[in-house]
C-alpha cells in the first residue's frame, strides 16, 4: 500500500496517524461481520444428507 502526501506539510505523528486509521479501516473491510455466520461444518451441512437420497422402506419392512 502506498500513501502519498499531496498537499501539505505533514509531520511523521500526523502521518503515523493517518496510517494507524488507513489501516485500522482495512482490517475491519477485510473482517467477516461478527454476526455472520462462520464456515459450515460438513458434518452439519443439511445437503449431506439430501445427497445420498432419502432411505425407503423394503418389501418385508
Amino acid at each position: 500500500m502506498t500513501i502519498k502526501v499531496v498537499r501539505g506539510n505533514p509531520t511523521p505523528e500526523e502521518l503515523a496517524a493517518a496510517l494507524a486509521v488507513v489501516r485500522a479501516r482495512a482490517v475491519t473491510a477485510a473482517a467477516p461481520p461478527s454476526g455472520a455466520p462462520g464456515p459450515r461444518d460438513s458434518w452439519a451441512d443439511p445437503s449431506r444428507i439430501a445427497a445420498q437420497g432419502v432411505p425407503h422402506p423394503g418389501p418385508s419392512a
